[in-house]
């Protein structure tokens, strides 16, 4: 019998660009060597590549050098590095694991305000959790007579996309906000007001669902504030483990440590040296591991199917783990960028390793 395949779900671009050898940020190439590690075939299929009825899937595989598109068993576990929205696409990927197919990390965009809810759920978790609220005009002035700063964000975006900060002034408040929802925005606006929310607060609001949340009083880098991306994922003992951290450090211009923003990457080893020598950076490591694991561990008791996270994490700077938000479908490149070669090739072994864990009969451990 040969090797198993294991199924990586992806997107229309990287799934058109992997017979070109075009594949952005992903390195797919990590996935091939874990095959060859761990006795699998990673091969590489959109939602609608799939035929339910007879279990069969038209993938890409590689064959030496190139990839061929092939026809094969749909494979039995599958990771999912797609993101889908619709309850279409939803109720299929729920119809593949009721014929028994295994797919973690099936649902990977969750709101921002159901992880908050979520996290809720433990008392020793909430010490961490910023003040955060649905957007409302309500909950927004509520928000306003309890903090000065203050940040605004859509609940299913990711990348810092429409992101908002308010702040109170010697006058009112000051609201800064992108021109635009577009990850390439580089126009940047501001406004001031007194007591009336300006219009276009108002219209964004209104018209697309938005949290408010407290601004968390981060750790700064040169007076940047910044926040931790750590990797927590499932690997071959079907065990949560921390696969890498890595700082995301604000620009100058912007208050967004997102690198899609402008945000500078660092080791927190290199931050913790130069600004925080008084730190016990051991225990301020240990503190981020204990505080992100238990997260994990939180929410894959709360939600299917879940292996594979990236949490951004603020600390103070005491070195107190400060939750910001989870990402079911983690940007790795981060570590790429902060020329962490190891961590970035261990987000894609892990997978590769879970899958073959749970080929073999495991059951996730909790």
């Amino acid at each position: 019998m040969g090797k198993p395949y294991v199924g990586i779900l992806v997107g229309n671009a990287l799934f058109e660009g992997i017979p070109l050898g075009k594949t952005n940020y992903e390195a797919i190439r990590f996935y091939s060597e874990a095959g060859m590690e761990y006795g699998v075939i990673p091969c590489y299929f959109r939602i609608q590549d799939v035929q339910i009825d007879t279990l069969k899937v038209h993938a890409y595989v590689q064959h030496g050098e190139r990839f061929i598109l092939s026809y094969i068993d749909l494979p039995k576990v599958i990771h999912n590095r797609a993101i889908y929205l619709d309850t279409m696409s939803y109720q299929q990927l729920d119809h593949w694991t009721k014929r028994g197919i295994i797919l973690f990390n099936r649902w990977n965009r969750y709101s921002k305000m159901l992880i908050h809810e979520l996290l809720l759920k433990d008392e020793t978790i909430r010490p961490h959790l910023p003040g955060t609220y649905p957007a409302t005009m309500a909950n927004l002035r509520m928000m306003m007579n309890i903090y000065d700063s203050l940040i605004i964000k859509p609940t299913n975006s990711s990348i810092g996309r429409g992101v908002m900060k308010m702040d109170r002034t010697r006058n009112g408040w000051r609201l800064i906000y992108p021109q635009s929802m577009k990850i390439s925005n580089k126009i940047w606006r501001t406004t001031s007001f007194m007591k009336r929310i300006p219009l276009v607060l108002q219209k964004r609001i209104r018209s697309k669902s938005y949290i408010v949340q407290q601004r968390l009083p981060l750790a700064t880098f040169e007076g940047r504030p910044f926040d931790l991306r750590i990797s927590i994922q499932r690997g071959a003992t079907g065990e949560w483990g921390i696969t890498g951290i890595v700082a995301k450090v604000a620009s100058k211009k912007l208050f967004l440590t997102n690198v899609a923003q402008g945000g500078e990457v660092k080791t927190l080893n290199d931050i913790l040296c130069a600004e925080y020598p008084t730190l016990d950076h051991a225990d301020v490591f240990r503190q981020i591991a204990n505080f992100s694991l238990k997260v994990a561990r939180h929410l894959s008791r709360e939600l299917p199917h879940l292996a594979d996270i990236g949490l951004d994490i603020g600390i103070t700077k005491d070195g107190f783990p400060l939750f910001i938000e989870c990402n079911g479908k983690d940007q790795r490149y981060s570590f790429r960028e902060a020329n962490m070669e190891e961590a970035w090739r261990s987000t894609y072994f892990n997978p590769i390793a879970y899958a073959k864990y749970v080929l073999d009969g495991g059951t996730p451990v909790y």
